[in-house]
């Protein structure tokens, strides 16, 4: 039985915090058919015009285990990822397409080996580091419903929320850099 995506018909329009569909775990893809590829061209098509560097399909909100990416001109995809392991510590500024306006200082591993199934059905293996570690982590916690707030303690994500409800969203603002230490 092929899988059914369940685009919605506002497909391309990339869902923001208080969405609760960027709340719930995706579900795993069993089938790549026609019908995923398309929702991954779609997905490549909304990171690119938001612009971002990484989009998860329930960014979109479609809740499948699925995320494209683009650094330096090399997109993919990777269907049902899971970190099998990580290490080392790296802090970085995080921003969400998900929560415009707003880059958290957030400490992350540094380094992550991800396993997966590629767009074109192949098992693939990821080694990555920093940048391209962080987008992993980042996009598989949107897989799992997981967003920057929800890795804030109470305090901070008091602070983080006040300051993103009162957030400036004119195209000339000043983004938000949020430090958590």
């Amino acid at each position: 039985m092929a899988e059914q995506a369940n685009i919605p018909p506002d497909q391309g329009a990339i869902r923001v915090f208080g969405d609760p569909v960027l709340e719930q775990v995706a579900a795993r893809i069993d089938n790549v058919d026609g019908k995923l590829i398309s929702l991954a061209e779609d997905m490549f098509r909304a990171m690119y015009e938001a612009p971002g560097l990484g989009l998860a399909a329930p960014q979109i909100g479609v809740q499948r285990q699925i995320f494209v990416w683009d650094i330096d001109d090399n997109p993919q995809g990777i269907i049902n990822p899971t970190i099998v392991e990580s290490s080392g510590e790296w802090v970085y500024d995080e921003g969400c397409l998900s929560i415009p306006g707003m880059y958290v200082e957030m400490l992350r591993p540094r380094r992550v080996l991800v396993r997966g199934i590629s767009l074109d059905g192949d098992e693939v293996e990821f080694e990555a580091d920093e940048l391209l570690a962080r987008l992993f982590q980042h996009e598989i916690d949107h897989l799992n419903g997981v967003l920057m707030f929800d890795r804030m303690t109470p305090d901070q994500r008091t602070e983080a929320l006040k300051l993103y409800e009162a957030r400036d969203l004119r195209p000339n603002s000043e983004p938000i850099h949020l430090r958590l230490s």
